[in-house]
């Protein structure tokens, strides 16, 4: 039995913030931001559009893409670390939407590597051989998780959402699955994190829950993403023989300086990898697949891909495809 990618989809919404659009609300400018990211704009949800819903955007495109129907959709994964809320699950609410009453439907929380652990995680339940369809997931609304006051991670997030359908096969040329490498360097707890939630000290009438806005440790989250993360992208490619045969490379879009030291660490070309945080932003585990959905309208020829994302957990994980 093989498993195949039957179809890959993205959203974003329509609102576009541009540099100076933020620069209007903290200090900084679009010549900062372009140097030191290579962002040149993002997308926000806005008018109560939640991660939910582009996350149905892509469902959507998805069984409208593959000819399925909802009923014929099993399982439904969705990686997000901004979900609408703790529970239900976005994969709950998504699946409500699609009205897809036949699939059981959890979330990832894994950060920026969520679209990787997400698709690993759907291919060992399809393996099993007990489910035919199911949806992989990635989106995030970034943009309500933000201190916009702080300038050093609030320039670089936008919103999106992409995803796939995997499905049973019986050819053998069909299996999208080559090889993965997933691993979590628990030493980096606090270099990202979002949503904390602390524990009462009382029990009183005041009481009530608060979130923390998004954090993160911008020096030691780029030796990470260039230290670490490329030496996992080499063993992989060495391991299967393509470390000069790769077709693209899709990483997590965190930002465009971290793509071009990938590059050059691992020694391929800038234009074998795909790259979308130019127009985007980062936008989470939803930039892979994003990123993975305009790979394959643009080049829909065979090819194989290695994806690569990396983030708060850390985790970070590595998963060669073939499409």
């Amino acid at each position: 039995m093989s498993v195949k990618i039957s179809a890959t989809a993205h959203y974003v919404p329509e609102r576009i913030v541009t540099n100076d659009d933020l620069a209007r609300v903290m200090d900084t400018n679009d010549e900062w931001i372009q140097k030191h990211t290579g962002i040149k704009t993002r997308h926000f949800a806005m008018d109560d559009e939640n991660t939910s819903d582009l996350a149905t955007k892509v469902g959507e495109e998805l069984l409208q893409k593959s000819g399925l129907s909802a009923e014929q959709i099993d399982l439904i994964i969705v990686s997000t670390i901004t979900p609408d809320s703790l529970t239900p699950a976005t994969a709950n609410l998504v699946q409500r939407k699609l009205n897809a009453k036949n699939a059981f439907s959890f979330d990832i929380s894994s950060a920026c590597a969520g679209f990787v652990f997400g698709l690993s995680t759907a291919e060992k339940f399809m393996r099993s051989g007990r489910y035919q369809h199911a949806i992989v997931i990635s989106a995030e609304t970034n943009s309500k998780m933000m201190d916009f006051q702080d300038r050093t991670s609030a320039v670089f997030f936008g919103d999106g959402a992409g995803g796939v359908i995997l499905s049973n096969s019986d050819q053998a040329n069909d299996d999208f699955y080559v090889d993965e490498k997933i691993n979590t360097a628990a030493n980096g707890t606090e270099y990202i994190h979002s949503g904390r939630i602390n524990p009462i000290k009382e029990i009183k009438s005041t009481n009530f829950p608060s979130l923390d806005a998004f954090y993160q440790d911008g020096r030691k989250v780029f030796e990470f993403a260039t230290g670490i993360v490329p030496e996992q992208m080499k063993t992989i490619l060495e391991k299967n023989h393509l470390t000069e045969t790769i077709d693209y490379v899709i990483p997590h879009q965190a930002n465009l300086r971290i793509i071009e030291q990938l590059s050059q660490k691992l020694d391929l070309p800038m234009e074998k990898f795909v790259v979308n945080v130019v127009d985007y932003g980062n936008t989470s585990s939803a930039g892979l697949a994003m990123a993975l959905d305009q790979l394959q309208q643009k080049h829909p020829e065979p090819k194989t891909v290695l994806l690569t994302g990396f983030g708060a957990g850390l985790d970070f994980g590595s998963i060669i495809i073939k499409l």
